[in-house]
């Protein structure tokens, strides 16, 4: 039996998934979670297999969360459902060692299929996804700029952002230009979306 923790804010799809799950005979959901900052500690109590999570949770996103999971709960494989078509995000996933990337759109068997794949140690990723990133390119931002940038998008100021790097107001400045011109954009504002759909910036 595969042990399955779901994390899903909208309520009504996260009733579907559990429904559906519960259709098979060698799955059991063992959690049920609305936010992701539950995600970690629920999983550390009911010890899943697999855990299913959408990737925008409130709290703490699906693939912040899946980060966690593997570190605290190495033994639980998470795959991740989104309905987030940017390419920057199946990057991010891998990195977290997500071991499961598939679009919410996919049929009721393809995602009991890939529950029980990822469960069996394998990794299963949604082709369109794989080729989109690969498409996608790698980021232009050095690590500063995208630091800086992620910095201005949680509303912090440049006198802000300076005191917590330890960096003139200035720098800061010209950190956020230099982001703003390789990214194309009309603005800060506009870079932050660029940067966040690409998934080079975390939601927050």
């Amino acid at each position: 039996m595969v042990r399955v923790l779901i994390a899903e804010d909208m309520h009504m799809l996260r009733r579907a998934l559990v429904s559906l799950i519960e259709l098979e005979s060698d799955l059991e959901v063992v959690a049920e979670l609305s936010s992701g900052t539950d995600i970690v500690p629920t999983a550390m109590a009911m010890r899943p297999d697999v855990a299913v999570l959408d990737i925008d949770l409130p709290g703490t996103d699906g693939i912040t969360a899946a980060a966690g999971l593997h570190t605290s709960v190495p033994e639980c494989r998470t795959l991740i459902l989104t309905s987030l078509g940017r390419p920057g995000n199946l990057r991010r996933a891998l990195a977290a060692h997500v071991s499961g990337f598939l679009p919410k759109d996919s049929d009721p068997d393809s995602l009991c299929a890939a529950i029980r794949q990822v469960a069996a140690g394998e990794r299963v990723i949604d082709p369109q996804l794989a080729l989109a990133t690969l498409d996608s390119g790698p980021s232009p931002l050095t690590d500063r700029e995208r630091e800086v940038l992620q910095l201005a998008s949680e509303g912090m100021e440049a006198g802000q952002i300076a005191s917590r790097l330890h960096l003139s107001a200035g720098t800061v400045r010209n950190y956020l230009t230099s982001a703003v011109s390789k990214l194309n954009a009309r603005n800060r504002v506009d870079a932050i979306r660029i940067a966040r759909e690409a998934g080079w910036l975390h939601s927050v």
